[in-house]
């Protein structure tokens, strides 16, 4: 399967220390089959200096496809990621933290069993392959196998992570999913919402992941758990909209 245009979707809330190396990797990864890119950043009420470093790169990067939207107040990642679905022109799209734990060179990866037509939707694990990893913290990684593992039960999937990032849809699909998650519960809620989908095709590809600390700005935190538990009860198994 041929496509012409990837859109990344980004979303923002303050990242003034690496939001311009995110957009600069971005740049800077040549995609298979000379794929174009649609950045679509949606700054989600930083209070810090992102949108001036955000304007100055658009300034300066004229030849990039680059849509940028503001939110007026903080509503979280799910929020800011809807906002963006609903712009994207690309036949699909990415997610991409505005943080340096994901590594866009990992695009091609992801896009590799969509071009193949494998696959309708592409998850990247942070716990397959032998891709670079930092080490952090135990917990938090106990926290993510067991959300994943109850969505698989819900869901009957056998995916290995859920709370990834590097989700990537086919633009028409997901734009026709109804999305309510303001924040974390957008990862259980979509996975819930996906699965329900009549013979799709989800595919998992081995990531690179250089986690942050909480004191390098790293946000989510034990009630996302807890709530992504309620979302997998809400979306998956009771299969509310």
């Amino acid at each position: 399967m041929s496509f012409k245009k990837l859109s990344i979707v980004i979303p923002v809330y303050n990242e003034e220390s690496t939001i311009l190396l995110i957009l600069q990797k971005i740049k800077s990864v040549h995609l298979l089959e000379n794929l174009q890119k649609e950045i679509i950043i949606v700054n989600d009420f930083s209070r810090d200096n992102s949108d001036a470093i955000i304007s100055e790169f658009i300034s300066n990067n004229p030849e990039l496809e680059i849509k940028y939207f503001q939110h007026q107040k903080n509503q979280g990642k799910g929020a800011s990621v809807r906002t963006a679905v609903k712009e994207a022109t690309g036949e699909y799209l990415i997610i991409q933290d505005a943080d340096l734990e994901y590594d866009p060179n990992d695009y091609n990866a992801m896009i590799t069993p969509i071009l193949s037509g494998k696959a309708d939707v592409v998850y990247g694990s942070r716990f397959m392959n032998g891709t670079p990893h930092r080490v952090l913290f135990f917990w938090h990684t106990f926290a993510n196998k067991f959300i994943t593992s109850l969505s698989n039960i819900a869901t009957n999937l056998s995916l290995t992570d859920v709370e990834t990032c590097y989700k990537l849809f086919e633009t028409k699909t997901i734009q026709n999913i109804r999305l309510s998650e303001n924040k974390f519960g957008f990862d259980p809620e979509v996975t819930a919402k996906i699965s329900r989908i009549p013979n799709i095709k989800i595919y998992e590809v081995g990531i690179s992941y250089f986690g942050r600390t909480y004191q390098q700005g790293k946000k989510i935190g034990w009630k996302d758990g807890v709530r992504a538990i309620y979302c997998i009860i809400k979306y998956a198994v009771f299969k509310m909209n």
